[in-house]
């Protein structure tokens, strides 16, 4: 294969998923890492990718968000490392948050049965799986759903949310970079995120290291406000550094 149809190929991925990741596209084409970073850097240069830490993102990606689908997807043993490493920080009792996200989602699925917990999700997801579970209270917060990600937004959620007090808010996030904070494609799932961190003693942040470095479109959270980021062992070292700098606790799982 050409170099220019290879790169063709890595766009017309990006575009798919949302990112490309410099490893699994060496292992994908098999060639080496270097290659892989000049096809990247080929595709920076004509204005189609922005190179970020381990892979590049398309430069539409301010609009584009993948489905709930297409999301669960990928990165999928990560996500259930990270969702296990995350049982660590839930209370034996109380109250927690659990965000809309297909990570988060995750931990859902694997909370124990012996807490008795205090559940309150704006993820009919994650209403969905906890729905039985007979130890566990469980608070659905209202709003209109958004389809894409399945979690309720506008004004009904953020007042439910501001009369709301959990220990632990677990949070999902499109991007995570040291001089954006935390970031996500839609302004009014943005500001229901917002409401949800400030409903919260401690956030934990869940996200797999394709997320760091990305930047999206609205801002919900500072680094200095989560306590906690449980990531995968993929993430770039000096990146898991910048985040510990800026005083957040750093899990690889």
């Amino acid at each position: 294969m050409y170099a220019e149809e290879r790169q063709q190929v890595i766009l017309g991925l990006a575009r798919d998923e949302g990112r490309v990741d410099v490893t699994a596209l060496a292992a994908n084409f098999q060639i080496t890492t270097e290659t892989v970073r000049r096809d990247l850097s080929a595709l920076e240069r004509h204005g189609l990718l922005r190179r970020v830490h381990g892979g590049a993102i398309p430069v539409e990606r301010l609009d584009f968000e993948p489905g709930l689908a297409a999301k669960d997807s990928v990165m999928t043993a990560e996500k259930e490392r990270i969702a296990k490493a995350a049982l660590a920080e839930v209370p034996p009792e109380g109250a927690i948050l659990i965000d809309a996200g297909t990570t988060t989602a995750r931990l859902a699925e694997v909370l124990p049965a012996d807490r008795e917990l205090t559940v309150v999700t704006h993820s009919l997801i994650v209403a969905s799986t906890l729905s039985t579970r007979p130890n566990l209270t469980l608070m659905l917060v209202g709003g209109r759903v958004r389809g894409r990600t399945m979690a309720m937004v506008d004004s009904w959620a953020l007042h439910a949310l501001q009369e709301t007090f959990v220990d632990v808010a677990f949070m999902a996030t499109n991007g995570v970079s040291v001089q954006r904070g935390l970031t996500t494609p839609d302004t009014t799932e943005a500001m229901v995120k917002r409401a949800a961190v400030n409903a919260a003693r401690r956030t934990v942040l869940l996200a797999d290291h394709t997320k760091v470095g990305n930047d999206y479109f609205a801002r919900f959270g500072n680094l200095s406000e989560v306590d906690t980021f449980i990531t995968d062992t993929g993430i770039d070292a000096q990146a898991a550094a910048e985040i510990k700098a800026a005083g957040t606790r750093v899990v690889r799982a």
